[in-house]
Formats: structure tokens, C-alpha cells, sequence
């Protein structure tokens, strides 16, 4: 036996002891009996279902010397925060630990802050969650354990700055971790854990030690892959095998939890509000949701390419993969979340505001999150109390409903993982983001639909977008001609349903006999667009038929084709143009019969010099949307030019009326909300019993695509007409934002009526 053998055999043998000592008897100076479990005698719901508004100071190793908890306890109060997530251990430990190698924090010295502060939160009716940070550690660490940590081809260690990264597959997660959770439930009785850094190395980094090299070799009966090969089977089965270790890992540690602390006490990591990022990270949301009985965001602000409307879009996303019975808390910054993320300065209260009511308009629950208990610049301090005050008096509304929306926009991670791959953002991201952004512009409602539930969700929506869905696997595709069978309209872009669950691409779309049109240059023979290219855009156009420019107001030659026939619904506003700006690629393609065409690619021509940019071929039969009605009813729109894409990388105004259009037509203009007036808002419908809640979101301002915003600019008025149900009558209505006096006119199954004025956002009852 080695050292290192030997080594570890003291190391669980120290543990187990200290395990069976914190099972009998409690070595610090707080009691168990100091810490009771909150209980609502109203209410019989877990924790974990109830409370609705947390707080957060990310402690810092020298914050035990300055920690002011009695200011900080009214400040819980003030800001009604229900729950706090404290840092308890991982890299470091805020408590007295036992446990051997579980460093303790550089400034603690003798004090126990993690069991102070719970003891403070307990006594003033909140939960605690015990906040970990569990894939790295010190050196002293690695230098006992070498083995437990993840090391390069090389043989040499991975590290981010000073600390070394732990190995999943190694008794750090195994054993070291759950005797930590296992501690701290039974010394604190913390209501749950939660772990923004809970899975380890990412996609970037292939771990070569010894404890990876076997279980790859038992699970999969491979060598781990030598290098990243998007087109080896072998690295796509490592993919997946690292997916799988992190669900093991979830797993083990809500087991370890649940036993040592109870029932209730669930581990319940952090994700993040990116699925491109969920990818990088081995986590599968999925089969997360399955198992979650809270979901952790770790969320804390908003992009320039995504905005204020991303966080709730991803408040649907996830309600639509855990249920709306369950809570998703996000983390939303008070500090300064622009890289390098200046974490001591305060963020303009503003931006705050807004990510912060964005969400809540999606169904997150806020959470404050500052880092530091001290900070020099206090502004951040009067950032979160108004709205978590709004929240509390209005979480009637906010909870125990139902979106409204008729249109479902399909997802899957599959489609950034194996589609995807290192140029997610390109061929996933964007796409999405411009279709939905044409939603969000057009202030029609929709939700986030996971492609393996297409099915089960499919009696809520009349139309299903599949925005460059490239990747689907056969069941996935079973599920949309089901739905289409059933009346079902489809509007799908780009290389929808061309690859299969695995990224290999099939030799024709698997729906096209769905879309009327297949492929015919074979996709390994098909142009490979240049990335760089890509984003600087292809000079490209469309051919928009039937031309119309003989009869438009300009200079005419006498090459002018006729005008034949009237143009499609969907090309609505372009009456004076007969091209459009594009921007990407286009191949060939072979239609069925009764397929419509209504613009054809016009290919790439110079921009510069400007006197070399004209058309050296004027038109080809390349089509650039194809439409199609089927005997069920349903309309089907196949977009291979992927508007989506370039909507989101342009945000050109055609691009996104096109969009509409399309959506509007494959809807049959059957919308459940119109919101008619000046700005851009997000828009937000749900169903309670007796009522209906319609938040509108103000995202009108100079920083709508540039962070930070400083000022909210007012707009309206806004006239607004939502289709009721049966059992509401629509003719009482409250606004809890403003207060506004609203009368409506209910005719013809929808209620009518207009808002004066939204600074940053207004949300309606309608009962």
C-alpha cells in the first residue's frame, strides 16, 4: 500500500469518527436546541414551497472581524426576506469545523459566524440555507490528497488562480463533501444547501487522473478521448458520462442531507440561467428539475444581447421543466455585475430594479445578493427593499397560476451540446433569441417548451415554433407530426430537424415531409460559412414575389418584370421593396407539391469598392420561405433562412416584422393579448382562479441594449385588449403598481381598456 493509500484510509477513518462524535454531541459553543426549525402552523407546506423572498451577503474571509449582525437582521426585516443563504463551508468553513483539511476562513479566528448568523435568522422566523462552494481547494489539500484532484494530459494539476480544482469522480465529492453536509446538518439543522460551484471542472478541461481514466473505462469501455472531437463517438460518449456523474452527484448529496438533517433538508446546488452555460457546465436541467425540490438561480444580471426580458423568459423556462407548484429563487445582484464584476460598488439602482421585476413577471422569486457584509459605497442598500416590500404585498397574484399562451417555442440542451457545440451562441443562441425577441416586440405571449415534452404539452398551444431545432431525436419528431395530425401549425428555421440525437446529420430533414421541402446537396458537400464571415455578416438579399417595383413610386426601366398575382399576408409593410437584407446562406432545396414560395436567395456580391456592389446573379429558385397548409387545418412555415438568426444579430426592424408576420398567420391571429402603443415591453399573462394578472414590463430606455440603465422613461398610453375565459367577467380591474383607476369595456369575449402611463412596470388583475 502507498502513501497516498494510507492517506486516505486515515483521512475517512478521521471522518467516520468525527461523524459518530457530531451524531451524540455537539463540540461548539451554539446548541442544536438554540437552533428550532421554522414553522407556519397556517401553513403545512415544506419550507421550501413557501418561502418566496431571500437575501444574501456572500461572506468574505475578513467579514468575521466586521460582521454587524444586528444591523443586518433589521435589515432582513425591512426588506421582508423570508430566507438567507449563509456561507458555511467547501473551500473554506464559517464554522468551528472537525472535519479534517476543511480549512477554516483566514479571519475567523475563534468565532463561529456561519451558527451566529443562524442562530439570528431562526430566531426572526427565516430558513437558512447553508450556502457551499465544493470543487476547489487550498494547497496544503493537494498536497495530501493529489489524487483527488484534476489534472491535464500532462499530468499536471488544473487550478483557478491559487486553488486547486477538485475531481468529481474522486472521494472529494464522494466522501469529503457529503462528511461536511453531514456536519453541518447535524450541528445547525440549516433547512437545505445550496452550491453555485457544485460541478466541478467544465466541458473546456478533459480530467486525466486515475479515478476519471477508471470509471470511464467501467462505465463506457473506452480510453478517456485524447482530445475534443465533436465528430468522435467516444468524446460524445464522455459528454454524456460527465452529465451523468453530475446527476450522481446531485443524487448523493440530497440523500446525504436529507439523512443527517431530515426530510425537508434539501441540497439544491445553483444553476445557471443559461442553457449554453448549463452545457459548459455538465448539467442537464432536465433531469435537474426532476429532482429539485427548490430551484437555485444563479442568475445575477442581465446581458447587452439578451436584456431585462431574458430573466423572465427564464422564469417560464424553468417553471416549464420543474411545474408552477414549485419555487426558482434566482440570486439578483445589488453590486456592480459587469465584468470584472466590481463586487463592492452598487449597481445603479435602475438596472437592479428592473432584472429584479423582470423576473418576478416570469415567475422567479427575488433574492438580494450582495458580496461582503461591509461595503464603503451603501447605495446597494436601498436598492432591493421596494420591491421586495411590492412583492410581499402582492404575492397573492404572483403565486398559484397559470401563463397564458397559445404558443409554444421549443428548446432542448441536446440542440446545444452535440448541435451546438463550440459555436452554441451562434447556431442556437441567436436563433432563439431573435425569435423570441419578435414575440417580445410584438407583445404576444408564449413559453419556453422542452422538446421532450412536446407532448405532453401540446393540447395548451395552437402553433409550436422550433427555432434552428437542428437536433431531434426520432421520438421528438414523432411528437410534432402528431401534433400537426392533430391541427397543429408549425413554423421551424434553419436546419430544424437535420441531425439526429446524437449531432450526425440525416440525409433530408426528418420533417420534411412536414415542411414540403428537402434537402438536395447533401450536408457534408454544403458550403461550411466562415464564423468570422457569419458575424460580420454575408452580403445576401431576398427576392420578395411577385415583384411589385414596376408600379412603385421611383426611376423605371423597361426590364421591370409585370406585376403577377397579390403577395402573401406574411410580407405585410414591405409593399415598397421587392428585396430584402439577409445576411446568411442558402442551399438549394427540392419542394412538394403545394408548397409555397414567397422570396428566393439572391447570392453574395461585393460590398466594396461601392462601385462593384451590384448583383452579379439577380435571382435563383433557392427558396428562402416555404409555406404550406395541410388537410388538418395547420399552417407550416419553413424558414431555411434563418430571419431568427440575423434578427438577433441585426436587430433589423424587417427581420422582426417578418417574424410577426409569419407567427401572426401560422396563429391565424388568434392572440390571447394585444398591447397597442409606443415602446418595448414585455408582456406576461396568467390565469388564477376567478381572475387573470397581465404584468407589462417597461423595457423602453437609453440602456435597452447597453448596461447600465440609469433612468426609467415613462410611456403610454397603452391600450390593451385581453381574451377572457368563460368565468371571468373582465369588468373589474386593479392596478398594483400605480393605482390607476381603469374602467374596461368587455365585448365580443375579450375586456378593453387603456393605461395612462408605466414608468417601469404595471401589473393588472382582471377579474
Amino acid at each position: 500500500m502507498n502513501n497516498s493509500d494510507n492517506s486516505r484510509r486515515n483521512f475517512l477513518k478521521n471522518t467516520a469518527a468525527a461523524t459518530a462524535l457530531l451524531a451524540t454531541t455537539n463540540p461548539f459553543s451554539l446548541d442544536a436546541k438554540d437552533l428550532p426549525f421554522v414553522e407556519n402552523p397556517q401553513n403545512n407546506l415544506p419550507w421550501f414551497q413557501r418561502v418566496t423572498r431571500w437575501g444574501q451577503i456572500n461572506i468574505t474571509e475578513n467579514d468575521p472581524a466586521q460582521y454587524d449582525i444586528p444591523w443586518w437582521r433589521k435589515f432582513w426585516k425591512q426588506t421582508n426576506t423570508e430566507g438567507v443563504v449563509v456561507n458555511a463551508g467547501g473551500i473554506v468553513a464559517y464554522y468551528p469545523t472537525k472535519i479534517p483539511l476543511h480549512r477554516t476562513a483566514e479571519y475567523l479566528g475563534g468565532r463561529d459566524l456561519f451558527g451566529e448568523l443562524s442562530k439570528a435568522a431562526k430566531e426572526d422566523g427565516l430558513v437558512v440555507f447553508a450556502r457551499m462552494d465544493s470543487n476547489r481547494a487550498h494547497e496544503e489539500f493537494y498536497k495530501a490528497h493529489p489524487d483527488w484532484f484534476s489534472i491535464d494530459a500532462n499530468g499536471k494539476p488544473y487550478k483557478a488562480a491559487d486553488l486547486y480544482i477538485s475531481c468529481v469522480n474522486s472521494p472529494y465529492y464522494q466522501e469529503h463533501i457529503p462528511s461536511i453536509l453531514t456536519e453541518i446538518s447535524q450541528l445547525y439543522k440549516p433547512e437545505g444547501f445550496t452550491d453555485n460551484s457544485w460541478s466541478g471542472l467544465g466541458r473546456e478541461s478533459i480530467c486525466y487522473c486515475e479515478n476519471c481514466k477508471r470509471s470511464f473505462r467501467d462505465k463506457i469501455g473506452q480510453n478517456i478521448p485524447a482530445k475534443k472531437n465533436w465528430d468522435d463517438k467516444v468524446y460524445k460518449q464522455w459528454i454524456r458520462w460527465n452529465y451523468d456523474r453530475r446527476l450522481e452527484i446531485w443524487d448523493l448529496n440530497n440523500k446525504t442531507t436529507k439523512a443527517a438533517g431530515g426530510p425537508h433538508c434539501t441540497w439544491s446546488g445553483m444553476n445557471s440561467g443559461s442553457i449554453n452555460g448549463q452545457s459548459r457546465s455538465f448539467r442537464d436541467y432536465k433531469e435537474i428539475a426532476k429532482r429539485a425540490d427548490i430551484l437555485m438561480l444563479d442568475d445575477q444580471s442581465r446581458s447587452d444581447a439578451s436584456g431585462f426580458q431574458h430573466n423572465g423568459e427564464i422564469g417560464k423556462m424553468m417553471h416549464g421543466l420543474l411545474g408552477w407548484n414549485k419555487l426558482a429563487p434566482e440570486s439578483m445582484a445589488q453590486y456592480n455585475h459587469i465584468k470584472p464584476w466590481f463586487r463592492l460598488g452598487s449597481k445603479p439602482a435602475a438596472e437592479a430594479r428592473m432584472w429584479m421585476i423582470n423576473g418576478i413577471a416570469g415567475g422567479i422569486q427575488p433574492w438580494w445578493h450582495m458580496v461582503a457584509a461591509y461595503h464603503e459605497d451603501r447605495r446597494m442598500y436601498h436598492t432591493a427593499q421596494p420591491v421586495m416590500n411590492w412583492h410581499k404585498n402582492n404575492e397573492q397574484y404572483l403565486l398559484n397560476r397559470k401563463p397564458v399562451a397559445n404558443i409554444g417555442v421549443v428548446w432542448s440542451q441536446e440542440n446545444t451540446d452535440y448541435y451546438g457545440r463550440d459555436e452554441a451562441d451562434e447556431l442556437v443562441e441567436l436563433p432563439w433569441r431573435g425569435m423570441t425577441q419578435s414575440l417580445i416586440r410584438a407583445r404576444i405571449p408564449y413559453l419556453p417548451v422542452h422538446a421532450d415534452h412536446i407532448e405532453r404539452d401540446a393540447a395548451q398551444f395552437s402553433l409550436l415554433i422550433l427555432p434552428n431545432l437542428a437536433l431531434m431525436s426520432d421520438q421528438q419528431i414523432a411528437a410534432v407530426r402528431r401534433f400537426v395530425d392533430r391541427g397543429g401549425s408549425v413554423i421551424a428555421t434553419g436546419d430544424t430537424s437535420l441531425y439526429d440525437e446524437m449531432g450526425d446529420a440525416r440525409s433530408d430533414y426528418a420533417l420534411a415531409d412536414v415542411f414540403g421541402a428537402h434537402l438536395v446537396t447533401p450536408v457534408a458537400k454544403r458550403e461550411i460559412p466562415d464564423e468570422k464571415m457569419a458575424r460580420d455578416a454575408y452580403h445576401t438579399y431576398l427576392r420578395l414575389t411577385p415583384e411589385l417595383r414596376s408600379q412603385m413610386v421611383g426611376p423605371h426601366t423597361n426590364a421591370e418584370p409585370a406585376v403577377k398575382g397579390k403577395r402573401h399576408p406574411i410580407l405585410k409593410g414591405l409593399e415598397e421593396t421587392d428585396i430584402l437584407i439577409y445576411g446568411g446562406l442558402l442551399h438549394p432545396l427540392r419542394l412538394d407539391a403545394g408548397a409555397e414560395v414567397v422570396m428566393t436567395y439572391i447570392p453574395q456580391f461585393p460590398t466594396y469598392p461601392p462601385e462593384k456592389s451590384y448583383m452579379r446573379q439577380a435571382s435563383t429558385d433557392i427558396p428562402g420561405i416555404v409555406l404550406r397548409s395541410n388537410t388538418k387545418g395547420g399552417r407550416i412555415a419553413f424558414i431555411p433562412a434563418d430571419f431568427d438568426k440575423q434578427f438577433a444579430r441585426f436587430n433589423h426592424p424587417d427581420h422582426g416584422n417578418l417574424l410577426e408576420n409569419v407567427v401572426r398567420w401560422g396563429i391565424k391571429e388568434d392572440v390571447p393579448l394585444s398591447v397597442d402603443g409606443p415602446g418595448l415591453v414585455d408582456c406576461h399573462l396568467y390565469q388564477q382562479t376567478g381572475r387573470m394578472v397581465l404584468h407589462i414590463v417597461n423595457l423602453t430606455s437609453a440602456a435597452t441594449w447597453r448596461q447600465p440603465l440609469d433612468e426609467l422613461i415613462a410611456i403610454g398610453p397603452l391600450k390593451v385588449k385581453v381574451k377572457l375565459p368563460k368565468q371571468i367577467a373582465g369588468r373589474t380591474l386593479k392596478a398594483l403598481v400605480s393605482n390607476q383607476k381603469i374602467t374596461p369595456a368587455v365585448a365580443n369575449g375579450f375586456t378593453t381598456f387603456e393605461i395612462k402611463s408605466i414608468s417601469d412596470h404595471e401589473v393588472i388583475v382582471i377579474s
